[in-house]
């Protein structure tokens, strides 16, 4: 288990959390949603007629996370192999006689781990998706602000063709969009668990449905058709909304790390006194983009553990369950970090159109030799326009060598020419595809 203290203190914790989603990831609030859990399972047996009332209003008195010390408790799970047994313990050591027999009614301690880290996970989400939230309206008003700012678009690492800053931005968004929603749908899927010792729920007779029903309930979770013990979907289906969202954000900040380049210089990360370092003055680095990246590649690893502990044996695992919790939080902070540090980056990102069209005319209008292609592809046949167009790219000067040439001036004028090499021209839809990823977060509710 981690520290009692954030996952954000210390060192290295605040590089790469959010202090209000890792306030959810401490050791007592683990602790607090274990004891929530106690508390639902002594309400829902009083709701069937299983449990006496004075019993379960005594087990809830004592479900206060103050009364209990999270660091004696990890160390006693040591003997135990989860935190479980050693809280049930002292639980029914502080309830008052007539109570302690009720303590604990009908549940294994997976049952009780799984739900309090829905519990956690559901709680932390809250502030991770508003800080995606964040990113997705920061993303949004950079593509509406610049839908028309012409720049070079790159495939395979190199000068392509003409784009705009619009349509990247719209990129970015969407990307968030997708992310968020399938972060949102497996946040309101994750359900409690209550199955007993085998998934039978035996201890509670004919009311073992009732009783799990009555316990999702309590928790405000989802209640699951049957025990999940060893059928791990909830976990997985959360694991990958994490992982997709790590992605997302560090598809953006990939991107602005590259465009922030010196030698590309197309934008720049806001933010005063951010990014020095320690051996050159002159430097102003992208931390932002630097830890987001980070983030996205620590994620896939995360990913695969809770997938690999995914195929459990029988009714309750050996070992497999135990791998997932830790990675399961840790994808929690990772993302609430890469979350807020996005919303963060794009909210100050210093755009520059001067220096995009700089780069853009760099190569003397070479950009746009697919548009001449295009142009001339239905007088010639597009083999023999790739061709040409080919052959007069490979001089000093482009445009001259196209105005230059017999072939090609037999079917194009100079304006025509001239035209081609404009690169407003050569924007395709994109202006329409911002159009459908603003409306895709106006409908979204973003």
């Amino acid at each position: 288990m981690r520290p009692s203290s954030s996952p954000s203190d210390g060192l290295l914790g605040g590089l790469s959390g959010a202090p209000d989603v890792d306030a959810e990831l401490t050791d007592l609030s683990l602790l607090q949603a274990m004891l929530d859990v106690q508390a639902a399972l002594a309400r829902a047996a009083t709701d069937a007629g299983i449990m006496p009332a004075p019993a379960a209003e005594a087990i809830v008195e004592q479900c206060r996370v103050e009364r209990y010390d999270p660091a004696a408790l990890g160390r006693a799970a040591d003997a135990t192999g989860n935190p479980v047994v050693p809280l049930v313990r002292e639980l029914t050591a502080a309830v008052p006689e007539h109570a302690r027999a009720w303590v604990h009614l009908g549940a294994t301690s997976q049952d009780v781990l799984d739900t309090a880290l829905v519990l956690l996970a559901t709680r932390a989400l809250g502030p991770l998706v508003r800080h995606l939230d964040a990113a997705v309206d920061a993303a949004a008003q950079l593509a509406d602000a610049h839908r028309a700012t012409v720049m070079v678009a790159r495939t395979l690492g190199q000068q392509a063709a003409p784009t705009t800053f619009g349509l990247k931005a719209a990129g970015w968004t969407t990307g968030l969009v997708e992310a968020r929603d399938r972060l949102r749908q497996a946040r309101a899927a994750q359900p409690a668990q209550l199955g007993g010792a085998v998934g039978t729920l035996a201890a509670f007779g004919p009311a073992g449905v009732e009783v799990a029903e009555r316990y999702a309930a309590h928790l405000g979770l989802p209640s699951s058709p049957l025990p999940w013990h060893t059928r791990r979907q909830p976990w997985l289906d959360l694991a990958a909304a994490l992982g997709g969202l790590l992605v997302a954000t560090g598809k953006v900040a990939l991107d602005v790390g590259l465009l922030a380049q010196n030698e590309v210089g197309e934008v720049a990360e806001g933010g005063t006194g951010r990014g020095g370092s320690s051996a050159m003055p002159h430097k102003r680095n992208p931390v932002d983009s630097i830890l987001v990246t980070a983030a996205a590649r620590r994620g896939p690893g995360l990913v695969a553990t809770l997938f690999a502990a995914a195929v459990q044996e029988h009714e309750r695992a050996a070992g497999a369950w135990h791998a997932e919790w830790e990675p399961l939080l840790d994808l929690l902070h990772l993302a609430g970090g890469a979350a807020a540090r996005c919303a963060r980056m794009l909210a100050g990102l210093q755009v520059r159109p001067e220096r995009m069209r700089e780069n853009l005319d760099a190569t003397g209008g070479l950009l746009l030799a697919e548009a001449v292609a295009a142009r001339l592809a239905p007088a010639v046949g597009r083999g023999v326009a790739h061709e040409l167009v080919t052959r007069a790219a490979t001089a000093p000067s482009f445009r001259a060598a196209l105005l230059a040439d017999p072939q090609i001036r037999a079917h194009l004028s100079e304006v025509e020419i001239v035209e081609a090499l404009d690169p407003y021209r050569w924007l395709g839809s994109a202006g329409r595809f911002v159009d459908h990823a603003l409306a895709a977060v106006r409908g979204a509710g973003g």
